[in-house]
């Protein structure tokens, strides 16, 4: 029978069936033998026995993030605090990056807008040409109402720091209660406490999916003279520039300079593409 990998703990995955069964299951050895792994988000043909289940091939995949590590997911919901923890502008730039990569569409979440500097991260964003929501899951009534429509009846994985409310935004969309850690007053640092990755069916036919807190990953799977094709500020000024192939950096007359120096562009999400440039840059070809 076919079904939708939901959850994965300690090697076993939870496949939910068309008839809404969740059935308990272990992936063949074969899989390893292939250097295959079994994702949450796979759609797979399972083979059960005795109420336990063997996944015996895991069907054709839209795409795969590695980082969160799902795969045929729509929508990559990044949610960031607006102050507690600390923006990382960074590792919302490499997340973008990997949506866009995976040909997944990215939409900003600012949550705990009541604090400060949202309205500044809200115009990087909506500069990028992004999706950008704003919203405190914790103290505003009908947060879900600003989400929902945007994600009705996709499959959507949400991610970002641990801290950033991520399970109470789940939580309220959802309506089911998890976890979450209480931001501690001395460090400002969020307690990761969602212990795995997990599905949730909404009434609409979609997926949500919640996602471990993290801190760091690489993009290392285009190459650097590609990197400007993902980031869709600099994409509409291709070939704009006067040296053919300018990598926006070093080069004089270069357009996506000129326009950062303007306010146009973002100056950290420039900041984040130099970062990204270099790092592809030392990338060995057999790396990728």
């Amino acid at each position: 029978m076919i079904g939708k990998i939901v959850k994965g703990i300690g090697g076993f995955y939870y496949v939910k069936t068309a008839e809404k069964e969740i059935i308990e299951c272990k992936a063949r050895g074969i899989f390893r033998k292939e250097n295959l792994k079994p994702y949450i988000g796979d759609d797979v043909e399972i083979s059960v026995q005795n109420g336990k289940g063997n996944i015996e091939k895991i069907l054709d995949r839209k795409n795969l993030l590695i980082r969160p590590p799902v795969s045929n997911i729509d929508i990559l919901v990044i949610v960031v605090a607006a102050k507690d923890p600390k923006p990382d502008l960074f590792l919302t730039d490499k997340l973008i990056l990997n949506a866009e990569i995976a040909g997944i569409k990215p939409i900003i979440c600012i949550n705990k807008s009541d604090l400060d500097k949202a309205d500044d991260i809200v115009e990087i964003y909506d500069k990028a040409g992004y999706e950008v929501v704003l919203l405190s899951a914790k103290n505003e009534k009908g947060s879900e109402n600003k989400i929902m429509p945007l994600i009705k009846g996709k499959t959507t994985a949400f991610a970002g720091l641990s801290g950033v409310g991520k399970s109470t935004l789940l939580g309220v969309i959802t309506g089911v209660e998890k976890e979450t850690g209480e931001i501690s007053e001395k460090i400002k640092r969020g307690k990761h406490t969602t212990r795995h990755v997990e599905l949730i069916e909404m009434d609409d036919g979609g997926y949500v999916l919640d996602t471990p807190g993290f801190s760091s990953f690489e993009v290392t799977q285009i190459k650097a003279e590609n990197l400007q094709d993902y980031f869709p500020e600099m994409k509409n000024h291709i070939g704009e520039c006067r040296f053919k192939g300018c990598s926006h950096i070093n080069e004089p007359d270069c357009v996506i300079k000129d326009l950062v120096n303007d306010g146009k562009i973002s100056k950290s999400r420039y900041e984040s593409y130099k970062t990204i440039y270099e790092k592809l840059k030392s990338v060995k070809e057999w790396e990728n």
